[in-house]
């Protein structure tokens, strides 16, 4: 597909990363030619230096026989003109990042009117995402499909714990619960376990299972999982904002510490239900003062990683809290992964990965659509849910039956809202959304399955 990027930013450049591997054309629009350079020089991509909403560039960029257009710049009007402009010229599917509270209200009705094939909130995703971390404290990490229905989550095994020494084939029957465990991090090596594996305590593992399912099954392996009840939240921006929109009906007591005092008048009046404290949120004094070996939660959601990683850092050392972690850059990951951070939630690579969701069922040829995308396990293994469509090759065959892919488990099927772990004698039926779990990258359609 011919795609066109316009904003070289960290999202911009990290989408063109991710679409180049999967073999896409790809043009980046940007006014600042030493950062467009710099890009093209390390990315297999074409640069156009100008204005992104200049009709004359977006022409010299290809827009007439482009597939599609990204705009994921700073503001979010300029994307907004840029997709309508894109719309009018080459009439390919736009897609914009749009970010401004304000905006949030209206979403639906800019997307008509506009045309927009998709608006998105990078902030507003990472905001679901910890509100979900929230209720599930002893996960690090929550993905959800089936509009919620199922859950793929990710936690360490403690110490002396009961999954500690147990064969994956074994949790189901001995423990009497109904997951599916699909992912195993060992150190540096990701593994989709068969049957006979055995689990050892310091594992990271991922499981699929309805979110009853999963609250049971934290139980039975001893994992106390209450939600939590109070949350210390350092930075009042756009993310806080969501999370504490989204928290609003919940019984959780939030403490919102802000540097700014404008920005901290502002809070108070669109939040009343939130304590807004004016402060500096890595003063140590104020932190014990608020509560912080007492809080249940603590976010570090500031503008800056390395203040935000110091702040975990410091709450990790004097507190038992369930750790949030805002980190936007990309790199050093293994440095960062290897601290102890909590659950780390990047906005920029949610949006890359909600666009590259996106492309995906664009491209689709038979009508199995890649209905939802994740990326687990530091980018080494996707979780793909699909919806099976009338010429899918698989429908009505048992599993079994089925010569699939190596390191590929078909982890769920979600037939009218009622949720199957697959056996064997399991079949895909038209209609169904299937889980796939896999090593195997860049899977568009679920005929890539097979072998």
């Amino acid at each position: 597909m011919k795609i066109i990027i316009v904003g070289c930013g960290k999202v911009g450049v990290t989408l063109a990363e991710k679409l180049n591997r999967e073999n896409h054309d790809i043009t980046l629009i940007d006014s600042d030619s030493a950062a467009l350079r710099s890009v093209t020089d390390s990315i297999d991509v074409m640069g156009v230096t100008g204005n992104g909403a200049v009709y004359q560039v977006q022409i010299e960029a290809g827009i007439s026989d482009a597939d599609l257009m990204i705009a994921t710049t700073n503001s979010d009007e300029l994307n907004m003109l840029c997709c309508l402009i894109a719309k009018k010229a080459g009439n390919c599917h736009t897609v914009a990042r749009i970010r401004n509270p304000e905006y949030s209200n209206e979403i639906k009705y800019i997307q008509e009117e506009l045309n927009l094939s998709l608006a998105i909130n990078p902030e507003l995703a990472a905001a679901m995402e910890i509100s979900r971390l929230l209720r599930f404290p002893s996960a690090i990490k929550i993905d959800t499909f089936a509009r919620g229905r199922i859950e793929l989550l990710k936690f360490i095994v403690p110490d002396r714990s009961k999954l500690d020494g147990l064969k994956v084939m074994e949790v189901g029957t001995k423990l009497k619960c109904n997951v599916l465990i699909c992912v195993v991090e060992r150190g540096k090596n990701v593994v989709i376990p068969g049957g006979t594996f055995k689990l050892q305590a310091g594992d990271k593992i991922s499981f699929i299972a309805s979110p009853r399912d999963s609250m049971e099954f934290f139980q039975k392996v001893g994992v106390v999982n209450n939600s939590v009840k109070s949350v210390i939240i350092v930075g009042g921006g756009k993310l806080t904002y969501y999370l504490a929109k989204i928290l609003t009906d919940s019984k959780i007591k939030m403490k919102i510490i802000e540097q700014n005092l404008e920005r901290c008048n502002e809070l108070s009046e669109l939040l009343p239900h939130a304590m807004v404290i004016h402060g500096d949120g890595s003063d140590q004094q104020l932190l014990e003062e608020e509560g912080m070996e007492r809080a249940e939660a603590f976010a570090s959601l500031t503008g800056f990683d390395e203040e935000n990683i110091m702040l975990s850092l410091y709450a990790a050392s004097c507190s038992g809290a369930k750790l949030i972690t805002k980190v936007n850059r990309t790199s050093f990951e293994d440095v960062v992964n290897s601290l102890n951070l909590g659950s780390v939630i990047n906005p920029k690579l949610l949006t890359a990965d909600l666009i590259l969701q996106y492309v995906r069922a664009m491209q689709n040829s038979l009508g199995s659509n890649v209905e939802t995308l994740y990326r687990i396990a530091d980018d080494q293994a996707e979780a793909l849910e699909f919806r099976v469509g009338q010429d899918a090759p698989m429908v009505g065959i048992p599993l079994e039956k089925l010569t699939l892919k190596k390191n590929l488990l078909v982890a769920c099927i979600n037939r009218c809202g009622r949720i199957i772990t697959p056996r064997g004698k399991d079949t895909m039926e038209v209609g169904d959304t299937v889980i796939i779990v896999t090593t195997n990258k860049g899977l568009q359609d679920l005929k890539d399955i097979l072998a």
